[in-house]
């Protein structure tokens, strides 16, 4: 595909995942979750953050941890599949620098407590962040709640924090999860992007980028914004998507027609 990133003048890729965290643009809502997330981490008790695939869960997730810092939190970070409750507690325990070979939940159990013990016995808070949640067996959320307790659930030590689509709520709902459900005391769902936000969104990453020309017509936005639905990974795509259409017709403004041909090039356009 033609070189964009060269025809444009950019210093850098743009529309990157690996954005810095003081590079972030400020999603609407996302100081609403920071605040709900630090209220949880303060009581040791459970955030629950939901949005459709692409709508800046993870990122706002990772701006939220980024202000934990690290010689008083120790975080640890989990991403949820469809396996079984001691393989989710493997990855705990690997997020905790830890191998196991113990093939028994209740060994597995006794080991990571004991690990979250010693962490906070070094006066750190540990916090464990569940990604993909919405993707992990009932039974995973009925355990987990055992973890997080000690001294007959009297004594809450380590903070939970939820990140899924939003039938990540029926699955706390569900009874075998109450325990843990009872435990949240903040929840936020981060929609898309209004079309002012987009404007900003594209425009922020063009001149992080080092672009501060305009190179997106207000045309090409709307397209962006319709195609995307206001969700940043798929607006990403299209955005690029639009610059090599634009760049391979030696254009120096992107076009609607230009975010429509990026479309068809996605598998869900």
């Amino acid at each position: 595909m033609t070189n964009y990133k060269n025809y444009f003048g950019f210093s850098k890729e743009p529309f990157a995942q690996d954005i810095r965290i003081e590079d972030l643009y400020p999603l609407p809502g996302m100081e609403a979750l920071l605040d709900r997330f630090l209220f949880a981490v303060k009581l040791s008790a459970a955030a629950v953050i939901t949005g459709d695939v692409g709508s800046g869960k993870s990122t706002s997730l990772r701006y939220a941890c980024s202000k934990l810092h690290p010689s008083e939190f120790k975080i640890i970070p989990v991403i949820a599949n469809s396996g079984t409750v001691l393989e989710m507690y493997r990855q705990i325990v690997l997020s905790l620098a830890t191998e196991i070979k113990a093939n028994s939940i209740t060994k597995v159990t006794k080991v990571i407590r004991s690990l979250i013990l010693e962490i906070a016995a070094r006066k750190e808070k540990p916090v464990l962040v569940i990604d993909e949640a919405h993707l992990a067996r009932l039974e995973v959320f009925a355990q987990i709640h055992v973890l997080s307790q000690f001294e007959f659930d009297s004594k809450p030590v380590m903070p939970v924090i939820f990140s899924g689509q939003r039938h990540l709520i029926d699955k706390l709902l569900y009874h075998t999860s109450r325990p843990l459900a009872s435990r949240v005391v903040g929840k936020t769902h981060m929609e898309g992007l209004k079309l002012k936000d987009m404007t900003g969104y594209i425009n922020h990453h063009l001149e992080i980028a080092g672009v501060k020309d305009r190179l997106f017509s207000d045309e090409a936005v709307l397209a962006i914004h319709q195609g995307s639905g206001g969700l940043l990974r798929r607006a990403n795509a299209l955005a690029r998507g639009s610059m090599v259409a634009a760049a391979k017709e030696e254009c120096s403004l992107v076009t609607a027609e230009h975010a429509r041909l990026a479309a068809t090039e996605l598998l869900d356009s």
